[in-house]
């Protein structure tokens, strides 16, 4: 992991800040965050750091993790903890709370709604448990080169597996999660009985099996900025990635990206606090600004993941640095979200840890 310099408030600045009547020790306080890094990240740095260290002076160092959830649980059982707030999936925070790795989070220091309503009545279900606060809504979305396809464009989950209508190779995260459920989808299953059917022996069998009809032509990524970069490369065809990802390279960097709205899972990530997190006040300093209706509408336009609080939908402006309106790119927008279903959060909680298991000795057999 790396450290992100550019977030941390210089010897000028704090200066500065110091003299706009901050108390007295504010530029003498860090928080230290977790984060995914990439379009993510900046998205974070701009909606969230930057302003944060504004208006508390108070320093935000941020490390940048394929899975911040990995080095979480690795810091806490070592009884090292470095860090003070995490961005995870909401299945991790629900797995490591129970665990006893993380802190819990008091949901009356959020700030309230956009009308003033009390934060628990504005975020939107599940999105506050006992240790997690949402942050956005995002999706697994298949995508592709369009250069590539230039007659007939794929357009569904089957069209990703068919490698002779749609010749090149995909990529794929490499885990259970997500790929599974796609997998099914391709296969014929309707999506409102995906999570039945991983519930039964046989129905992790059909999704292992059709997942082996493209096995050999898979590349596998674990960093949310690999698929992008393997479809500009040309290395792959097809890719099944986080939307946001797609999304700024599509729009960020002009790539003839386009999203497969069709069969798109989402699901939430937020923050969570590491058990023992050395700076906690300013841990939840941090967690109450960035999570206030404006903020994450404001890290809604910088990257496409919805924001997961009612009021914060309204105040979702155009793309950053453009004209256009970033809601037709959300995946909570009405006709996203029509065509995808939410990730079962309470099955992966209870299956992540046998069906990644397996599925990991299938990635090696």
């Amino acid at each position: 992991m790396k450290f992100r310099t550019d977030v941390i408030v210089s010897t000028a600045l704090a200066g500065a800040l110091a003299s706009l009547s901050l108390p007295a020790m504010a530029q003498d306080k860090t928080v230290n965050v977790l984060d995914w890094g990439g379009a993510y990240g900046q998205s974070h740095q701009v909606a969230y750091n930057a302003p944060f260290q504004e208006k508390t002076g108070t320093r935000v160092v941020v490390t940048d993790a394929d899975n911040p959830a990995t080095p979480i649980k690795a810091m806490v059982e070592a009884g090292n903890v470095t860090a003070d707030v995490a961005s995870v999936e909401y299945a991790d925070a629900v797995r490591m709370c129970d665990e006893g790795l993380l802190e819990e989070i008091d949901a009356s220091i959020l700030a309230p709604g956009a009308g003033g309503e009390a934060a628990a009545d504005d975020f939107i279900d599940g999105a506050l448990t006992d240790c997690f606060v949402g942050t956005d809504v995002y999706s697994m979305v298949l995508a592709y080169d369009d250069t590539r396809f230039p007659d007939a464009k794929p357009a569904t989950p089957a069209d990703f597996f068919d490698l002779e209508k749609f010749p090149g190779k995909r990529t794929m995260r490499k885990g259970a999660k997500f790929n599974l459920e796609l997998a099914l989808l391709a296969d014929g299953v309707p999506a409102a009985d995906i999570y039945s059917t991983l519930e039964t022996p046989e129905g992790v069998d059909r999704a292992f099996a059709k997942l082996d009809t493209i096995k050999a032509d898979v590349i596998w990524w674990e960093a949310g900025a690999q698929p992008p970069q393997l479809l500009a490369d040309g290395e792959v065809s097809m890719a099944y990635a986080f939307n946001g990802r797609i999304f700024d390279a599509a729009m960020g960097e002009k790539k003839p990206f386009k999203i497969i709205w069709d069969g798109q899972i989402y699901e939430m990530e937020g923050w969570v606090m590491p058990k023992g997190a050395p700076n906690r006040e300013a841990a939840l300093d941090y967690i109450a600004f960035s999570t206030a209706p404006e903020q994450l509408a404001k890290a809604a336009e910088h990257i496409s993941y919805g924001p997961p609080r009612a009021s914060s939908a309204g105040l979702v402006g155009n793309i950053a640095g453009t004209d256009q309106p970033m809601g037709p790119h959300l995946p909570t927008s009405p006709e996203n979200l029509a065509k995808g279903f939410a990730s079962n959060l309470d099955f992966w909680v209870d299956h992540d840890g046998e069906l990644s298991e397996r599925f990991n000795a299938w990635l090696a057999g």
